[in-house]
């Protein structure tokens, strides 16, 4: 990583993993019940957490969580009864975000895109925030996986499956560690040594409109 540390852009900017657990009713978006956001600056040849964020939020009254989503998330109707709306969650997460530039960086990041941007109006800074997708950079750094999805990944670098997969904490807590990994291994190819280089290979611009539902549903 030490040819990005050296690009100012990139050793200026504060990187947000961030991750949604969500509930897909059928023919509307995707409702978000959790969210967790792990803050990493760059230090040394190192990507370093600075701040974290965590909370479950509730959805709408007419999406209810089924028994699949219990047994894959571990998060009940009962748990998200008492919890704050996504608006006002997202609202207090992007209150944190006071020390720009931010760069988020999501797997498959499609899908945060979409809830970020179809909550806009509550998060401004995390809804004008471009993202990386490890999803990308991953297909740049080893192409031919039978999966790139975060537990395929996981088993390449051979990096355990957190406690709690399928949540949003330890799925962003596991995330910086896919992250690290595909960026030594494309500053070791040679593929980028820049933040704009990270960008014209796996950026995605801020979205305000809702991605396709097979987009969504990939995620959750």
């Amino acid at each position: 990583m030490k040819a990005l540390v050296n690009d100012p852009r990139f050793a200026a900017t504060t990187f947000l993993v961030v991750d949604f657990e969500g509930l897909t009713p059928a023919g509307r978006p995707a409702e978000p019940i959790e969210v967790a956001a792990l803050a990493l600056r760059p230090v040394g040849d190192r990507l370093v957490e600075v701040g974290r964020f965590e909370e479950l939020m509730r959805p709408p009254a007419d999406v209810p969580v089924t028994a699949r989503d219990v047994q894959l998330k571990g998060i009940t109707q009962q748990m998200l009864s008492t919890a704050r709306p996504a608006a006002e969650v997202l609202a207090r997460l992007d209150a944190h975000l006071t020390a720009p530039p931010y760069r988020l960086i999501a797997h498959h990041a499609f899908t945060e895109a979409g809830i970020i941007g179809r909550q806009a109006e509550h998060c401004p800074v995390l809804g004008g925030t471009p993202l990386l997708d490890t999803l990308r950079l991953a297909k740049a750094v080893v192409p031919g996986l039978r999966s790139y999805g975060l537990d395929g990944l996981l088993g390449y670098y051979g990096i355990p499956k957190p406690a709690g997969r399928h949540r949003a904490m330890p799925d962003v807590e596991v995330t910086p560690q896919v992250l690290a990994r595909l960026l030594d291994d494309g500053c070791a190819d040679g593929r980028w040594s820049t933040l704009l280089e990270l960008d014209a290979v796996a950026g995605l611009q801020p979205s305000r409109r809702p991605v396709p539902e097979a987009e969504q549903r990939a995620l959750f």
